[in-house]
């Protein structure tokens, strides 16, 4: 196998198993506020929206070390282990407990700083700066198709359902876990690269013992470089700039992932068919995903326009989105009670508009981010692990800020935030994208700025 289409297997291999991870958990996190709500009339009392805002919280400082243990580790072990601890939040739910419930989401916000600082680096490695678009629309495309497989599973199950059972949330979490599983040994089949023979037969015992004290010194070094990376990146123009950007896929993450599915599920006007519009709202999420990640992976081949167009596409299809939102549901619905709300906004709920507005939420959403795993990947290329870790640090934050928010708000002030960051977003990305463009057409080094 040839050197590129040795990184093509692995671009394939990684979006895969991500697809399998994801299939579990973003089903999981799509129908944890639901589940949560009909177990909340048993001994078990808990919010999905807390633990969602834990993970996060916990996710965003984490970020700030993960870029030691993937330099120390390597991208491949350290998204294996991620996985492992993604499985155990996916089977908490089999049997909940308020304190397992909590706990579980503390450690799988540490293993998902891990997780994506590793995917990136591991993204990073395996392209260069012909095959960086190519490869982040590929990688985008099957992570998200994960949102069509598990909530299609939900839609038919789930379908005539106004409450859900114990043996029903069992069944489901179950399969999921197992799902996760398989998705985390995937990891192992990512090819690394040729190593370097520095030990020959013949060196002595001796030789090797220093060897084996030269590497241990020099994986502490890496570490401490990694973080010191960290630390002055986040305060580069570039890098912050991009922050604000980062912030608004943050806070439509959370919208997108916890609280839409949510909402509809709170609508009683919608009839038996609110629980399953939960899982059909995620298909129809995960096919914008999909589609996005797919035709921006294509177009990146002819790139001659840049990133912006495909930026300004996908704020373009939010608002449009939150506008249609704003006519359609109930400010109550993302804090409505288990009996759900009865209140209308604008225009009678209607499921179609509900079901449209899923797919634009996807498809923006996927304008953003394989632009902005693009241009991190192309600025900082030498960089990845500690890029890759601000970018998660500032959007976990902000899903975390999301979440908790996402308690208390009536659901047209978390429109409004997300309309205002979505503006700025856009604006600061446009900023750096046409300095990075000016610089390349200068002949300097991209990775300088």
């Amino acid at each position: 196998m040839s050197p590129e289409s040795k990184k093509l297997f692995n671009i394939l291999i990684l979006g895969i198993a991500f697809m399998f991870m994801f299939t579990a958990f973003q089903t999981c996190g799509n129908v944890a506020q639901t589940v949560i709500r009909s177990l909340n009339s048993t001994d078990f009392h808990g919010s999905g929206y807390t633990s969602m805002a834990i993970i996060y919280g916990v996710f965003s400082a984490s970020n700030l070390i993960t870029p030691s243990v993937v330099a120390i580790v390597g991208p491949q072990l350290s998204m294996f282990a991620s996985g492992l601890f993604y499985s155990m939040y996916i089977a908490v739910f089999i049997q909940p407990f308020p304190w397992s419930f909590y706990t579980a989401s503390v450690f799988i916000g540490i293993a998902a700083a891990v997780l994506w600082t590793a995917q990136g680096n591991c993204l990073t490695i395996n392209s260069d700066e012909h095959t960086i678009g190519r490869n982040s629309g590929i990688f985008w495309a099957l992570l998200q198709s994960s949102l069509f497989f598990g909530n299609l599973y939900i839609y038919f199950a789930w379908q005539g359902k106004t409450q859900i059972s114990e043996s029903d949330r069992r069944t489901v979490f179950i399969a999921l876990t197992v799902i996760s599983l398989v998705g985390t040994v995937l990891f192992f089949l990512i090819r690394k690269p040729d190593a370097e023979n520095v030990l020959g037969d013949d060196e002595s015992s001796d030789d090797q013992d220093l060897e084996v004290n030269e590497s241990a010194q020099n994986n502490m070094t890496k570490a401490v470089d990694a973080f010191k990376k960290s630390l002055k990146l986040c305060v580069t123009k570039e890098m912050l700039l991009l922050s604000i950007t980062t912030a608004y896929t943050g806070l439509e993450l959370t919208f997108f992932s916890g609280v839409y599915g949510t909402c509809i599920g709170a609508i009683n006007k919608f009839g038996t068919e609110e629980k399953s519009l939960i899982g059909l709202s995620g298909i129809f999420i995960g096919i914008g995903e999909i589609l996005g990640g797919s035709l921006f992976g294509l177009l990146s081949k002819n790139n001659r326009f840049g990133r912006n167009p495909v930026v300004l596409l996908g704020i373009l299809v939010h608002f449009i989105a939150f506008y249609l939102i704003f006519l359609n549901m109930p400010g109550d619905a993302p804090i409505a009670p288990i009996e759900g709300t009865d209140s209308s906004a604008y225009i009678t709920p209607s499921k179609e508009v509900a079901i449209f507005c899923s797919f634009l939420l996807g498809l923006g959403d996927s304008c953003f981010n394989t632009q902005l795993l693009s241009i991190l990947g192309f600025l900082y290329s030498e960089d990845s692990a500690p890029a890759f870790a601000v970018f998660k640090f500032v959007q976990s934050i902000c899903a975390a800020v999301a979440f908790f928010y996402s308690n208390y708000l009536l659901l047209h002030w978390q429109l409004l935030v997300m309309v205002i960051f979505g503006f700025l977003g856009t604006v600061s990305f446009f900023t750096v994208e046409w300095e990075a463009a000016a610089i390349v057409a200068r002949g300097s080094d991209y990775r300088s700025i």
